[in-house]
């Protein structure tokens, strides 16, 4: 998966089942600047549980992506899903460079991927010595099939940008929570527990991250789709009718009582099962605050809901507060696609890297 330098700027690329994000930031100071971004929709089906079903499909939302941002960087970087990545902490003698580690891993492939070496896109880093033996040094290993990474670069390509660098969503979401910190009281120590709920599509993926790192992941098969499609249903409407009436309201008096109501009855219940299935597994550091994150997470009432049920102060995520942003951008725009565009304002987060 070897990754080069991204150059000056670096656009972000997220492709969800219902949408393709991009963002361009660049380093200003201390802080990043937002220089350009957009939102294009996908046709439904286009994207699979993370994976390109339509490739024609996703080059054009792409395309049109691009062409509204008109990004000053072409490199790009993009991310496969954490559930097509192997991620291994591995202990190594001390002595060994990077050469040495890269031949020892293709070695002992068979030890630590579950697939033909053959097929296999890695990487891997550094992370110091082992806290328990001095002569030994961790290092991270990130595998995953190169046609998984074949596939997202080609499209990149397609769409007139440079694949810059490959990365994994987790390890963007851990990135942008760097910024999302700041949206939680200043005197919080590092070791608490947030829970992130990522509330997409089709699915919402429930996350505990403790010192940054996430420590547990629960990914469950509901998401903001579910609401589109009883709309639409409900109402007559066709797909795109109902994602705008959901988006700027106008639907008639009963939807909040017998269409919005329950679907977030059953939002919260899931992320409830969530939150108790992490303690169930034994993890005793308690989760006291939640953020929100996903295109369905600013839905009406979802986050008192949430603060009800669970007892905990809950914010809806906005990886951009903290930044600058160019002028050419409408600032009230941004702020409404702010809490879906945490994995791409992650990828764009590796500019300088």
């Amino acid at each position: 998966m070897r990754l080069r330098a991204s150059g000056k700027g670096l656009v972000g690329v997220d492709i969800t089942s219902a949408t393709v994000k991009v963002i361009e930031l660049k380093r200003a100071g201390s802080h990043y600047q937002v220089e350009s971004y957009a939102v294009r929709p996908l046709r439904e089906g286009a994207v699979i549980e993370r994976r390109i079903r339509d490739m024609s499909a996703v080059v054009d939302a792409l395309k049109r992506a691009v062409d509204h941002a008109r990004p000053g960087s072409r490199n790009a970087a993009v991310a496969v899903p954490a559930s097509a990545a192997i991620t291994k902490t591995l202990t190594l003698p001390a002595s060994l460079d990077d050469d040495e580690i890269e031949a020892r891993i293709q070695l002992e492939s068979d030890k630590h991927i579950p697939f033909p070496f053959s097929e296999v896109a890695f990487d891997f880093q550094r992370l110091g010595l082992n806290s328990r033996y001095g002569d030994q040094q961790d290092v991270l290993l990130v595998a995953c099939r190169q046609q998984d990474v074949n596939q997202l670069t080609e499209a990149v390509l397609q769409a007139g940008l440079t694949p810059a660098a490959v990365d994994v969503e987790t390890f963007a979401m851990e990135r942008a929570f760097q910024e999302l910190r700041h949206q939680l009281p200043a005197d919080e120590g590092e070791q608490e527990c947030v829970a992130l709920v990522d509330i997409g599509a089709t699915m919402n993926a429930f996350h505990v991250l403790r010192e940054g790192r996430v420590t547990y992941s629960r990914d469950t098969v509901f998401g903001g789709r579910q609401l589109t499609d009883e709309i639409r249903n409900r109402y007559g409407l066709s797909l795109e009718e109902a994602g705008l009436a959901k988006k700027r309201g106008g639907l008639p008096d009963d939807y909040q009582r017998s269409v919005l109501d329950p679907f977030l009855d059953t939002l919260v219940q899931q992320v409830g099962r969530s939150l108790q299935l992490y303690y169930t597994a034994g993890r005793k550091q308690e989760v006291r605050r939640m953020i929100l994150t996903g295109g369905t997470s600013v839905l009406p009432g979802l986050a008192e809901r949430l603060a009800e049920e669970s007892g905990m102060e809950v914010v809806i995520a906005n990886p951009f507060r903290r930044m600058k942003v160019n002028p050419r951008i409408d600032v009230p725009t941004l702020a409404g696609d702010a809490p879906a565009m945490l994995t791409a304002c992650g990828l764009a987060m590796r500019v300088g890297k």
